[in-house]
């Protein structure tokens, strides 16, 4: 009975997600209704006690980068750059070439520190525009899209500031840079069988005479030439928020050793603050690159941000208050269902699998599957998890490292779902429907999870990390 709880939990907080409900509402109705059958008298103090704790928590360390991110993906839109980097890309690859082309762009964009639900904004018009001349169906720009912002870049190269990449230094006291070969090795195997997968879907498209299609919504206007940044200007603020997140988590610890402490200046005598740098340094750097970035914009093209500055940072910050609130709430949910008794019964069933990174992989992208979301899915698994995951590693001597290259890939494997809030976004933003174009993100959804057990495969063969 106690698992048909957190089952139904479960199943009915993806549902409402499906239904396009706010995950920030259902999360604790889920939640604290899961308590409610199974200890009436704990549902306040699970809510004020774990559930809000966890949030807050959840809020206090990681709502930053979600802001930072969010004003350099606002940033670079308003300075133009974006619009440099895309048509340089075309220029470089070649307009026959859309495919990759788009699938490079939104590469550059993600690796670079842009938010995905940004990218998917300023890549649709240059890939709408680029698959009407080549003939390619609009119903393939989703799963190209998707492949290029949802899947290596994201989670699998080393040194990514994507958030799915951020989570797990908090828990195994790693940096972003971890396990780079095995890093390199997934992004690697994901963007060459990815392009394989949709080239294979163009060519049976034209094959069977079909072009980009008809009486299609959403259409963007044709893009216009225009005077565009030189594209290694446009490019300079990405490359320095990937070489001052590694400067940076290189020299925090440095700077302020294993710990640091002040005594707040206030009336009367007050504990000092006490950080411990190794649980922090990862998103100290993270956010310190990205202040970099957005000053460097601001230096190259000031004149045409703060022209839109005002308006643009209104929506960049809302679209981070509510990119955060919707995995904090996801990771309160998590915290709580992870208190019940029936979650005893899948921590059992997950644990009893032997190898301690299958082991891993499955429990993380699955939570990311039911939940709908990478982040909120990892955040889930490694805060009811994680101790058990340090102590099979220590017991293995496999190092951290690996385990969260592991933790971050399989977080980006089953979270697209169709209920994922990024896919919603992305078929919204194309206008059309997941009747009509999520085969093929599932596709690369199905590529990307297969991608982490190529990564551990390919630890245990040849020992690298």
């Amino acid at each position: 009975m106690d698992f048909l709880i957190v089952l139904a939990a479960l199943c009915f907080l993806m549902f409402v997600a499906y239904r396009g409900y706010s995950v920030i509402l259902f999360a604790p109705v889920a939640a604290l209704g899961a308590v409610l059958f199974t200890d009436p008298t704990l549902v306040a103090p699970m809510f004020t006690g774990l559930f809000m704790d966890k949030m807050v928590g959840f809020v206090k360390l990681y709502f930053p980068v979600f802001l930072l991110g969010a004003i350099f993906g606002k940033v670079i839109e308003l300075s133009g750059f974006s619009k440099s980097i895309v048509a340089s890309v075309i220029k470089v690859v070649g307009a026959e070439r859309a495919m990759l082309s788009i699938v490079l762009v939104c590469a550059i964009l993600t690796y670079g520190g842009v938010s995905l639900f940004v990218v998917v904004f300023a890549v649709y018009p240059f890939a709408a525009e680029m698959f009407k001349q080549g003939g390619i169906p609009k119903r393939l720009i989703p799963g190209t899209i998707a492949l290029g912002a949802f899947t290596f870049t994201m989670d699998a190269l080393p040194g990514t500031p994507q958030i799915q990449n951020i989570i797990p230094t908090t828990f195994f006291k790693t940096d972003t840079w971890a396990a780079p070969w095995l890093g390199l090795i997934g992004g690697i195997f994901i963007l060459i069988c990815g392009m394989t997968y949709l080239q294979w879907q163009r060519r049976k498209a034209a094959a069977a005479g079909e072009g980009y299609g008809t009486d299609l919504v959403n259409e963007p206007a044709p893009f216009e030439d225009e005077k565009l940044p030189h594209p290694l200007i446009a490019l300079l603020p990405l490359v320095l928020v990937g070489v001052m997140n590694k400067v940076f988590t290189v020299g925090i610890p440095v700077l302020y050793g294993k710990s640091h402490s002040f005594a707040p200046a206030v009336i009367g005598k007050a504990a000092p603050v006490v950080q411990e740098i190794s649980k922090i340094a990862a998103i100290w750097a993270v956010e310190g690159a990205l202040l970099v970035g957005i000053l460097t914009v601001f230096a190259f093209a000031w004149k045409n941000v703060f022209a839109k500055f005002a308006e643009g940072s209104k929506a960049a910050i809302a679209g981070s208050l509510l990119a955060a609130m919707n995995t904090a709430s996801e990771y309160g949910f998590g915290a709580v269902i992870a208190a019940l008794p029936g979650f005893l019964v899948v921590a059992n069933a997950l644990g009893s699998i032997p190898n301690p990174l299958i082991n891993e992989a499955i429990t993380v992208t699955s939570l990311a599957g039911i939940t709908g979301s990478a982040s909120g899915g990892m955040s889930i698994a490694l805060a009811a998890m994680a101790d058990t995951f340090i102590a099979n590693a220590q017991a293995a001597g496999i190092p951290l490292e690996v385990f969260h290259r592991v933790a971050a890939m399989a977080s980006g494997g089953m979270d697209t779902l169709p209920h994922n809030g990024a896919v919603i976004t992305l078929l919204a933003v194309t206008g059309l429907t997941h009747r009509v174009a999520y085969k093929d993100i599932f596709a690369v959804t199905i590529i990307k999870t297969v991608a982490v057990f190529v990564v551990i495969a390919a630890y245990y063969m040849f020992g690298i990390v």
